[in-house]
């Protein structure tokens, strides 16, 4: 009951912090628990190895939103893709996943690259609704690549080690990309849309602009596939890079404005670090009172099977993202529905990609997938236009869905399982 009553309340606005802290309370008092346990189940995330990087991806995340890194990776991007057909979405659908996968939050890169990336694609013919449904959808799948800030959430929640999840995400999230670029490439053809030429000269100047930038996902996503570096050694070296590079080389960034940037992310990280602690202590008490098994006994004989869990759980996964902001759907929902799918043998990992794709479609799902309304105000169009524009997208994303949770192997295949 506690559960749903915290749901009832997120949905209502409530700060998600304050909707945890009350639900850990609640559920303290009603299971007869002393309320020092929250205390204790709080200090447990000091024992969390790779939390310090949390508020280093973060605050290295808002350092490039606030400067002029998407301008600079947006031509780099053009100038090498530019000449595919539908070049310039393809470079669209990359760049916001390669963006948001930095700053953590969709909603960022619809704000920080709708201005730039919209009217490019209107300016070189592309159909209007294509063009939103691009700058609309293309971020969401940024949130399976490192160093994604919901990924690092999920792994502290589910106690799942932060390496094997991002492995267990590559392919999926490779495929989905993949799959958006062949239908850009489809519809900028049916367009008609016009092709620029290759320019090498264009590639090079373009590189010598950006080229700082480009380096830092490479160099990431290599420091941490490769086992060169450890999630929180690539958070330190990722912040320290794209300070200098911010501050001292391009100087987009005063060093003046590093003070409120710091404050505008910790207040981010430290509402997180509280929801944690409290989801903590809140699994705790689900765990004593033996939650998921009553649960796993009650679904049991209608879902007799882990297919037929699966379906279920993408249906219910894709109403909770739409509907819940990603942080407090993992919050709430992945204490309940880990322990369940271990009853039903699902791999952890393979079980962070079903749940971390559904909350990327979930969030352009209408009718209230939250990037809908933030891309309605930042393009001003009506959201119903919104709705319409990301239909085609979304029934591709669906249909890889249905691959990503049906063979497991596509998640498993990096991790030797």
């Amino acid at each position: 009951m506690s559960k749903m009553v915290a749901v009832v309340l997120a949905l209502a606005g409530l700060p998600l912090f304050a909707v945890m802290i009350l639900l850990a309370i609640s559920s303290h008092l009603h299971a007869e628990i002393d309320l020092q346990a929250i205390i204790i189940s709080f200090n447990r995330l000091t024992e969390t190895p790779f939390l310090s990087s949390l508020p280093l991806f973060a605050f290295s995340g808002y350092l490039l939103a606030r400067s002029q890194a998407p301008h600079r990776l947006l031509r780099i991007s053009n100038a090498v893709l530019g000449w595919l057909p539908g070049g310039l979405a393809i470079v669209g659908i990359w760049l916001c996943s390669l963006v948001t996968a930095l700053t953590g939050a969709s909603g960022v890169t619809i704000v920080a690259l709708g201005g730039l990336l919209l009217p490019a694609l209107l300016e070189n013919r592309y159909p209007e609704r294509f063009s939103l449904g691009v700058t609309t959808v293309g971020g969401s799948l940024g949130l399976l690549f490192p160093p994604s800030l919901p990924v690092i959430l999920y792994c502290v929640v589910s106690e799942t080690p932060i390496d094997e999840l991002f492995l267990a995400a590559a392919l999926p999230g490779l495929l989905m990309l993949l799959v958006l670029s062949a239908y850009a490439t489809i519809r900028g053809k049916q367009a008609g849309v016009p092709r620029r030429a290759f320019s090498g000269r264009e590639v090079l100047e373009a590189l010598r602009e950006g080229l700082w930038e480009v380096l830092l996902p490479l160099g990431v996503v290599t420091g941490i596939y490769s086992g060169w570096l450890t999630v929180t050694e690539a958070a330190v070296t990722a912040t320290t890079y794209v300070l200098i590079v911010e501050v001292a080389i391009y100087r987009d960034i005063r060093l003046a404005q590093l003070g409120a940037i710091a404050r505008d992310t910790m207040v981010l990280v430290g509402g997180i670090l509280i929801i944690l602690g409290m989801t903590m202590a809140v699994t705790n008490v689900i765990i004593d009172a033996e939650v998921p098994q009553l649960l796993f006994e009650r679904i049991h004989p209608y879902m007799a099977n882990k297919y037929a869990f699966l379906l279920g759980l993408n249906l219910f996964l894709l109403l909770v993202g739409c509907m819940i902001d990603i942080y407090a759907a993992i919050a709430l929902i992945v204490p309940l529905i880990l322990p369940i799918a271990r009853e039903y043998d699902i791999d952890p990992a393979h079980l962070g990609v079903i749940f971390l794709s559904n909350m990327a479609i979930g969030y352009v799902t209408p009718p209230v997938g939250m990037n809908l309304f933030i891309a309605s105000v930042r393009f001003k169009r009506p959201v119903l236009t919104l709705y319409r524009s990301t239909v085609p997208f979304i029934l591709l994303l669906l249909v890889v869905l249905a691959i990503v949770t049906y063979v497991p192997g596509l998640s498993l295949f990096l991790l030797g399982r």
